[in-house]
């Protein structure tokens, strides 16, 4: 059932998120993960310590030397760093895989509170990159920061997902871990209508890189010809089990348990 994924996105030196947790989500669920790093990042569960982006240049030659050879049936995105970094991966899809869907995950600032992404480079997200989405997977904070507004509770989460959507990408999954509440909730809105997704949430601190994942095992579920939902309902029982087993490493915001069984998603 491979599938095989591009992830262009940041390292995360800590192996919870970022690249690290993006491949270990795509081979978990049997897919094939390739890589265009975009920064490194000296990180662990405590915050992240220092950042080296990587050129435009080579982040382009890293897409195409994939692309041209090896080869994706989808392209996931994560963190982007600026605005010349957003415009030139979207030029290279454009040239170099139109046709492929892509999941993009709006990564602006990582668990510990650390902006990974530039202020002037929202801008360049909302116009070069999200129109050309198939999915958009941004949590609360990101998208008050591409909405401009303030996003009250549960309830107001379908309406902020739908004007999400008029920003141009096929379908969005605004996550809601980062409202209050003892259940999380989830919104998909995508050209077949809108699906919640819910589960009691967790009472854990080991919740580090579920953005990441979440994305990367949506795009691994599309590479493998999953229809959106479908691929959206693995992936999220996917994450649900990862936290629930997290093994418990580091002194702040630990890693999931990437390496565990599939099973079924079931409302919880």
């Amino acid at each position: 059932m491979q599938g095989r994924v591009l992830i262009v996105g940041g390292s995360d030196s800590g192996g919870g998120a970022g690249i690290q947790a993006d491949i270990k989500a795509v081979t978990a669920l049997d897919g094939f993960a390739a890589t265009a790093i975009t920064a490194l990042t000296a990180q662990n569960t405590l915050g992240v310590h220092g950042v080296e982006a990587v050129s435009p240049d080579f982040i382009e030659a890293q897409m195409v030397a994939v692309l041209s050879d090896i080869g994706a049936d989808c392209v996931k995105t994560g963190m982007l760093v600026d605005a010349p970094v957003i415009e030139r991966v979207a030029a290279t899809l454009e040239a170099h895989g139109a046709d492929l869907p892509l999941v993009v995950d709006p990564v602006m600032v990582a668990k510990g509170g650390a902006s990974l992404l530039r202020p002037d480079a929202v801008e360049a997200l909302k116009t070069k990159l999200l129109p050309k989405a198939a999915l958009a997977t941004p949590n609360i904070p990101e998208a008050e920061a591409l909405l401009g507004e303030a996003i009250e509770g549960t309830g107001a989460m379908e309406a902020a997902a739908r004007a999400l959507r008029d920003l141009g990408p096929a379908a969005v999954l605004l996550k809601g871990g980062h409202l209050a509440g003892d259940t999380l909730v989830d919104v998909l809105v995508g050209p077949h209508g809108v699906r919640k997704f819910q589960c009691r949430r967790l009472d854990t601190r080991h919740t580090h890189g579920t953005g990441c994942t979440l994305a990367s095992a949506i795009a691994a579920g599309l590479a493998q010809g999953l229809a959106l939902e479908p691929a959206v309902a693995r992936a999220w029982a996917y994450v649900q089990k990862a936290i629930a087993t997290a093994p418990g490493f580091g002194a702040g915001h630990g890693p999931l348990n990437h390496a565990h069984t599939v099973a079924p998603f079931k409302e919880c």
